[in-house]
């Protein structure tokens, strides 16, 4: 069930139509996500901040696919799930690891896996963290620093998720290929 509006740049609140006109022109259409965000401006607003703060980061764009990947399956999100499969491959990563982190496994590349399980890990311990889980990130060629990177990404990732899972925010024609459902992560 939809519970919010989707807004367009001129339906939504004065406050919210730069963002959705940046993020228009940045994607070159207004993701479902950000026109239920834009119900809000205090959502939109920080979450577009947040979101480019995150990309003008030192991961590539496919670290940045493989982490947000993973927190949108983590946290069961259909719409960001969906969404964040079709960028992934739309930057290059390959099916299998993507379809690896769909079913809850980590990529078989283990730069990805360690950034995968790190992200997973953080969501599930809700940042309890054990030195461990940084020390085998940090192993696999990743800087301390960019531990606090994958706050960010989980920030932001979580602000998408918890915003589609909680409007019932539809998926659109661009992602149907990528639909997917809970029940497809591994027990």
């Amino acid at each position: 069930m939809q519970r919010f509006n989707l807004q367009t740049i001129s339906s939504a609140p004065e406050k919210s139509r730069p963002a959705l006109k940046a993020l228009e022109e940045k994607f070159g259409f207004l993701p479902n996500v950000m026109a239920t965000m834009a119900n809000s401006p205090v959502l939109l607003n920080g979450f577009v901040a947040t979101f480019g703060s995150f990309h003008g980061g030192s991961f590539d764009e496919i670290e940045k696919q493989v982490l947000l990947l993973t927190n949108a399956v983590t946290i069961k999100c259909p719409w960001t799930v969906a969404a964040h499969s079709t960028f992934a491959i739309e930057d290059g990563i390959d099916e299998g690891e993507v379809q690896a982190i769909r079913k809850g496994r980590l990529p078989a590349n283990p730069k990805y896996a360690a950034l995968s399980a790190l992200t997973k890990t953080l969501i599930e311990k809700k940042g309890n963290v054990t030195d461990a889980d940084i020390d085998a990130f940090t192993a696999a060629g990743y800087s301390k620093a960019q531990v606090l990177e994958v706050v960010t990404g989980v920030g932001v990732s979580t602000m998408a998720a918890t915003t589609t899972n909680m409007a019932g925010t539809p998926i659109e024609e661009r992602f149907r290929a990528q639909a997917w459902s809970p029940l497809a992560v591994a027990a």
